[in-house]
C-alpha cells in the first residue's frame, strides 16, 4: 500500500471515529455540557477529515491540525490520568489520540513546490 492510500485509509477511519462522537454529544448534552461542546468540535473535524480523503495534499493544514490537536489531547489526558484527575481507564484514550496524531504526522503529504501547487489549483 502506498503512502497516499494509507493516508486516505487513516483519514477515513479517524473521520468516521470522530464523526461517530455525535452520539455521545447528544447523550451528554444535558448532563455534561462542556463534554458535549468538545464532542461538537470532534464531529466537525471528523466531517472535514472525511472530505479530505478525496484530495489529502490540498488539505495539509487540516491534517496537521488534526494530528497536533490529537497529540495535545493525548498529552493533557496523560497528565490528568497520572495525577488522578481522571480515571486511570482513560489511558486507552491517551494511546488512541497519540496513535492518531503520530499516524497523521507520519503519513501527512509533503509540502508541494509552488509551481506544482499552482497547477493543482487549476
Amino acid at each position: 500500500m502506498n503512502r497516499e492510500r494509507a493516508l486516505k485509509v487513516v483519514l477515513a477511519i479517524v473521520g468516521l471515529l470522530f464523526t461517530a462522537s455525535v452520539y455521545p454529544l447528544v447523550t451528554f448534552i444535558r448532563r455534561e455540557p462542556a463534554l458535549s461542546m468538545m464532542f461538537s468540535l470532534y464531529v466537525t473535524l471528523g466531517i472535514f477529515l472525511l472530505l479530505a480523503v478525496r484530495h489529502p495534499s490540498a488539505n495539509r493544514s487540516l491534517i496537521a491540525f488534526a494530528a497536533w490537536s490529537s497529540l495535545a489531547h493525548a498529552a493533557l489526558m496523560g497528565v490528568q490520568a497520572s495525577r488522578h484527575m481522571i480515571s486511570h481507564g482513560e489511558w486507552g484514550g491517551v494511546a488512541l489520540f497519540a496513535a492518531i496524531g503520530v499516524a497523521l504526522l507520519t503519513l501527512a503529504p509533503a509540502k508541494q513546490p509552488a509551481h506544482r501547487a499552482a497547477a493543482l489549483a487549476l
